[in-house]
């Protein structure tokens, strides 16, 4: 990382602003290893007016210039206001006449409604055009509202080929704010007549300056529809006039990444992706170069299913950073198939195969990306021939174990802890809480809520059972472990503070990134001399089942213990208790969906008979009791 910004920085009534607006949704601010300054006063030398691939300098905004609002991105007024705009004074600055025109060219299919959640929209993306160009609309205002440049991702990650999704970043990288989910909400479903109202709306609730300037930066998948969907964001961000940057084709990570280090002023590293690789790859051959021993060449070598998306690409970008010994060889490019069909994270996870286009040899190491490259599975198959996945919890064990170590060799009382949901395996906890010692703590399924709790501790590490996770340092860990690497006498101890400096740099801390959790990976393997079966023969997991059952409304189900226990129906739950005593190390939980009428079902127990006993008998309880549709489920 670059060093600290300079005392006039940090000392500004801007930097003020976006510390107290970010410290609403969220406490990286407080907690993180680098400062927060804002972007709204880029110097005017720094604007461009074209546009551009993703630069090796800074990035460089071009300039909305659509409608009246545009003039204003320059900054406030002389003696301009700088609290919150009445009604009328909103709608003297926004251009109706370019919102309706505009708007007009992105028009609302009658009927559709569509909800923000963890993933933002995702939907068939011929049912997208209005909801991206709105979206472009929303990151104006946000942008205006914490003064730093938000981004706008258009991908829909592992789902299929046909259909897309778009997504919001906040300032540190993180995922939108909760609040600003519902503004996205209403604005997405605004009929065109409504559209300025619900805007003025907005400004009004969240305090928008309209005067401020507004930067957004932009990245899509590569899928057929990104392209147009992306554009359908700029004309959202040029109706209100904000300046974008479009980075083109990157990953989801890349994206959050990029958000991160420009409203950092470039303490988290370059905006660019070549800043990117730069930073990662430097860190995995610091980390990689300290290997004391060698357990031969097979070691290097990583077959890489890229889910024929994005991570393909950008993989293939990357490999001259990494030094030649370091032997990746990339499968499912995005050349020959359709995107995540067969093959991808999330396929691998959920049928417990290996993907198509990938020939798989006896006690080889491979991995899967999803599809915008933010999740990561690992796997291999034996010499019998049977097919093991290494799953997310795997995958926070073994960055667990290697930190622990860390810690310990340099002797500061620093706090770590995983973070797991109720999907995560039984004997993965087991192992964390009693073998390595490692407080544990569970929290609701989603993104969002992992890493809110990750936040609390000095190092925080956290995986969903699907691939996706990340580790946080907190801002005094991490200028512990700088200080040690520069002041520490003792060989052993500074020699772990590198370490775990280089760890700090090769890990994407804004959010689950699965080309940096590879890189993660194959250096604490290299570096402990561990094969794929070795990592894997850490615990074993326990057999487990998910179910799905199709109720008249989802919302009868409400949950308590971080989703693991039924409040409602009445009697569920005391159901679930009877039939889990029947089977040895078993547990059930139900949920239901956040996206349809669906009640998911998860169950595990000491063998696949049991727990797929156990998971068909919950599933009959939440037919019977929780308004079931259609037949009743069948034994598996």
């Amino acid at each position: 990382m670059l060093g600290t910004a300079s005392a006039s920085r940090l000392n500004s009534p801007l930097l003020g602003n976006i510390e107290r607006s970010i410290s609403t949704s969220s406490s990286w601010s407080s907690r993180h290893s680098f400062t927060v300054t804002a972007i709204a006063g880029l110097e005017r030398e720094e604007r461009s007016q074209t546009r551009g691939s993703a630069p090796r300098e800074a990035p460089r905004f071009f300039k909305g210039s659509i409608g009246r609002n545009a003039a204003l991105t320059a900054g406030p007024r002389d003696g301009a206001e700088q609290g919150t705009e009445s009604r009328a004074d909103v709608w003297a600055e926004m251009d109706s006449e370019a919102l309706r025109k505009y708007s007009a060219l992105h028009p609302k299919p009658a009927g559709l409604t569509l909800h923000y959640g963890t993933a933002g929209f995702r939907s068939e993306a011929g049912q997208l055009d209005h909801v991206v160009f709105r979206m472009g609309l929303l990151a104006v205002l946000r942008s205006r509202a914490v003064t730093a440049t938000i981004g706008v991702m258009v991908t829909a990650s592992h789902n299929p080929e046909e259909d897309n999704g778009v997504k919001l970043v906040d300032p540190l990288g993180e995922m939108l704010h909760p609040s600003w989910e519902e503004y996205a909400t209403q604005l997405a479903n605004a009929e065109e007549q409504e559209l300025q109202k619900v805007i003025t709306e907005i400004c009004q609730k969240a305090a928008v300056n309209l005067h401020k300037d507004a930067s957004v930066f932009i990245g899509r998948d590569t899928r057929p529809s990104s392209k147009k969907l992306s554009q359908s964001v700029i004309d959202g961000i040029q109706v209100l006039g904000g300046q974008y940057h479009d980075y083109g084709l990157v990953t989801t990570p890349q994206l959050h990444y990029m958000v991160c280090c420009q409203n950092t002023q470039g303490q988290y590293g370059k905006a660019t992706l070549e800043g990117y690789y730069e930073k990662l790859s430097k860190a995995f051959m610091e980390l990689v170069k300290q290997q004391s021993h060698c357990s031969g060449e097979c070691q290097r070598h990583l077959k890489i299913d890229c889910a024929n998306g994005i991570g393909a690409l950008k993989l293939s970008e990357m490999k001259p950073y990494f030094p030649q010994e370091v032997l990746i060889h990339i499968y499912n490019d995005g050349t020959k198939e359709k995107l995540n069909h067969l093959c991808g994270a999330d396929f691998v996870k959920v049928h417990q195969k290996p993907p198509g286009g990938l020939d798989m040899k006896p006690n080889e190491r491979c991995c899967s990306f999803d599809g915008d490259a933010d999740r990561i599975v690992y796997y291999y198959k034996d010499t019998a021939g049977h097919f093991h996945l290494i799953d997310g919890d795997k995958i926070a064990t073994l960055i667990s174990i290697f930190l622990k170590e860390l810690l310990a060799k340099v002797k500061q009382d620093l706090k770590m802890a995983v973070v797991q949901t109720a999907y995560a395996n039984g004997n993965s906890t087991r192992y964390l809480q009693e073998t390595l010692k490692v407080p544990v703590h569970c929290v609701k399924t989603g993104v969002k809520h992992l890493h809110h709790k990750a936040q609390e501790f000095d190092v925080g590490v956290y995986f969903e059972a699907n691939g996706h996770g990340t580790v946080l340092f907190s801002k005094a860990a991490e200028s512990k472990i700088r200080q040690l690497v520069k002041e520490e006498k003792d060989n052993e101890k500074r020699e772990a503070a590198k370490m775990l400096a280089n760890m700090i740099d090769l890990i994407n801390q804004t959010v689950g990134d699965a080309v940096s959790d590879m890189l993660v990976i194959e250096a604490i393997l290299a570096l402990k001399g561990l094969t794929v079966q070795q990592w894997d023969a850490l615990y074993a997991d326990l057999p487990n089942r998910l179910l799905k059952v199709q109720v008249a409304d989802r919302r009868v189900i409400d949950t308590t213990d971080a989703e693991r226990r039924a409040l409602t129906p009445p009697g569920l739950q005391e159901k679930i208790d009877a039939l889990v005593k029947k089977y040895k190390l078993s547990r059930a939980f139900v949920r239901p969906s956040g996206t349809e009428d669906v009640v998911r079902i998860y169950a595990e127990a000491d063998t696949q008979e049991n727990a797929d006993a156990l998971a068909h008998e919950v599933s009959l309880a939440v037919f019977h009791l929780a308004g079931g549709k259609g037949a009743p489920p069948q034994p598996i």
